[in-house]
C-alpha cells in the first residue's frame, strides 16, 4: 500500500489513510498498543509534519521528504532468497545476538525468537506484546512523547513491528545484541517501526544498532526507541548509520534512567541523504551517569540535524554530551543541544560541546547549545565550534614532510578518535576507526559487505 502524500495538507492525508487501514494496523496486536494509535494520529495533525516554523526544527524542512509517494509496509514483505547470501555485517569480529528487521519488520526466518537460560529475552515487539503483555504494557510508550513530538505521535499511530530486549533484575547479557535494519524493495517505502529495551535494576547489556539500505529506492524511516535502564543498570547504545543519499532516516530516541545507572549512547553516521536524530534523555534518580555522543561525517548535498534534550530530575547526576562533524562539498547541518536542570537537581555536573570542521566555504553547520538551569548548585558548560583545519597543526605536519591530503586526513582522524574512543566494544570500535578511515577518504560509499551492488542511489 503506499500514501500519495503529494498534497498541500499532509497531516490530513496520513490521517485518511491511517483510519483507511486501521484494522490493518492494529491486527495480530493485544489493546495495551492499539489503544495508543487514535490518540497519537489526533495528536500528529495537530502538529503536522515539523518544518522550519517549529523551533527546534528551525534548520531542517522535513515536508519535501514527505511529499514523496512511498509503500507503506503495512504487512511483512516476502522474500524469497536468503538475506545472508547478500548481505554479511560491517563487523564480521563481532560476536553477538543477531536481530534482522527488514522494512520495519522482524525477519524470523534470520532471527528467530530467542529466550536465553539466564531469563534474556530477544525477540519481536508483536511477540512481546502478545506473550509478555504485562512487561509490554508497563514500559511502551511510558518514556516517548506523542503529545510533544510529530514525529513520535506518527510513529506511534502506524507501528506494528520492532525489536523487543528484556535483561532480567541482576542478569548480564552474555554478548551484545546487533539489530540490523535493511531498507530493500523494488519500490520507495516507508518504514516506521517501534523498538522497547528493558534493562532492569543491576543488569548489564550492550546493543549495537545498524541501519543500512539495500536497493536503488527513496526510503523514509520514522523510528521510535524506548529505553529504561533500571536501578544501578549498565548500557552501551551504539547506532551505525550507512544508508545511502537518496535515504531520510528520523531516529526518535528515549531514554529513562533510574538511580545509580549509566548509560553510553554513541551513534555514528557515516552516510545517509536526510538525516534527523532525537535524543530525549531523563536523569530519573540520584548518582545517574550519562554519556551521549555523536560523530557525523557528510559530503555533497547531505543534511544532518541532531537534537538532545538531557533532562537532569534529580541531584547528583552527571552527563556529558559530545557531537563532532566534518562537513566537505556543500553539506549541511545542524545541532540543537538543550540540557535542564530542575529546581531540585542539585549538585548536578552537565557538560555539552558541538565542534564541526568545514572542509569547504559551502559546508555550513548551525549550531545552538543551550543551558536552562534552575538549580544554584551546579557546574554546568556547552559551547560549540565551527571552523577550518587547524592551521598551525596542518603546518607542523607538512613541515615533516606529510602530503597535504594525508594531513589533513591525520588530523580528520584525530578529530573523529575522541568519539569513537567511547566505544567500549573493542572490536566495534576496531572496526568504525577502519569505516571512518574509508569514510574521510571517500572510498566509503555503500555497506563494504552488501552484494547488492547499489551504488550511489539518490546521488545529489
Amino acid at each position: 500500500m503506499s500514501i500519495d502524500a503529494q498534497s498541500i495538507d499532509l497531516k490530513d492525508r496520513f490521517a485518511d489513510f491511517f483510519y483507511k487501514n486501521l484494522e490493518t494496523l492494529k491486527d495480530g496486536l493485544p489493546e495495551h498498543i492499539n489503544e495508543h494509535r487514535e490518540k497519537a494520529i489526533q495528536s500528529f495533525q495537530k502538529q503536522g509534519i515539523p518544518n522550519k516554523k517549529v523551533e527546534a526544527y528551525k534548520y531542517t524542512d522535513l515536508n519535501p521528504a514527505f511529499e514523496q509517494k512511498y509503500r507503506t509496509y503495512l504487512r511483512p514483505k516476502s522474500i524469497d532468497f536468503d538475506l545472508n547470501d547478500i548481505f554479511h555485517c560491517d563487523v564480521p569480529a563481532l560476536d553477538t545476538h543477531v536481530v534482522l528487521l527488514l522494512n520495519g519488520w522482524y525477519y524470523e526466518a534470520k532471527t528467530p525468537q530467542k529466550k536465553l537460560p539466564n531469563g534474556v529475552i530477544i525477540t519481536s515487539l508483536r511477540e512481546a506484546a502478545n506473550e509478555y503483555p504485562d512487561l509490554v504494557k508497563k514500559h511502551y510508550n511510558q518514556y516517548a512523547d506523542p503529545e510533544k513530538e510529530s514525529l513520535t505521535a506518527l510513529n506511534t499511530a502506524f507501528a506494528q513491528d520492532g525489536v523487543f530486549i528484556y535483561v532480567p533484575r541482576g542478569k548480564t547479557l552474555d554478548k551484545p545484541v546487533q539489530v540490523i535494519n535493511l531498507l530493500m524493495d523494488e519500490e520507495d517505502g516507508m518504514s516506521q517501526h517501534r523498538n522497547l529495551f528493558i534493562m532492569e535494576e543491576n543488569s548489564h547489556s550492550q546493543v549495537v544498532v545498524c541501519d543500512h539500505t539495500l536497493s536503488q529506492r527513496n526510503f523514509l524511516t520514522n523510528s521510535v526507541t524506548e529505553v529504561y535502564a533500571g536501578q544501578n543498570a549498565q548500557m552501551d547504545f551504539v547506532r551505525i548509520q550507512n544508508e545511502h543519499n537518496g535515504s531520510t532516516q528520523l531516529s526518535n530516541f528515549y531514554l529513562n534512567q533510574e538511580r545509580d545507572s549509566r548509560v553510553m549512547a554513541n551513534t555514528i553516521s557515516l552516510h545517509g541523504g536526510l538525516i534527523r536524530n532525537n535524543y530525549n534523555l531523563r536523569l530519573n534518580g540520584e548518582n545517574c551517569e550519562n554519556s551521549t555522543m555523536g560523530l557525523y561525517l557528510t559530503d555533497r548535498g547531505q543534511h544532518i540535524d541532531s537534537y538532545v534534550h538531557m533532562d537532569h530530575a534529580y541531584p547528583h547526576c552527571r552527563s556529558n554530551q559530545l557531537f563532532k562533524g566534518v562537513l566537505d562539498d556543500y553539506a549541511t547541518g545542524a545541532f540543537n543541544g538543550r540540557i535542564l536542570v530542575r529546581q531540585d537537581a542539585q549538585k548536578t555536573e552537565a557538560y555539552q560541546a558541538n565542534n564541526n570542521i568545514l572542509l569547504t566555504d559551502d559546508a555550513k553547520m548551525n549550531s545552538k547549545p543551550q543551558l536552562e538551569i534552575y538549580a544554584d548548585d551546579v557546574k554546568c558548560s556547552h559551547g560549540g565550534t565551527s571552523g577550518q583545519l587547524n592551521g598551525d597543526a596542518m603546518f607542523y605536519l607538512r613541515s615533516r614532510g606529510i602530503p597535504l591530503k594525508e594531513a589533513q586526513l591525520l588530523l580528520m582522524y584525530a578529530f573523529a578518535h575522541e568519539v569513537i574512543g567511547e566505544i567500549n566494544i573493542t572490536p566495534l570500535q576496531d572496526r568504525i576507526h577502519e569505516l571512518v578511515e574509508k569514510r574521510l577518504r571517500g572510498e566509503l560509499s555503500r555497506c563494504n559487505y552488501c552484494q547488492m551492488h547499489c551504488g550511489d542511489a539518490g546521488k545529489n
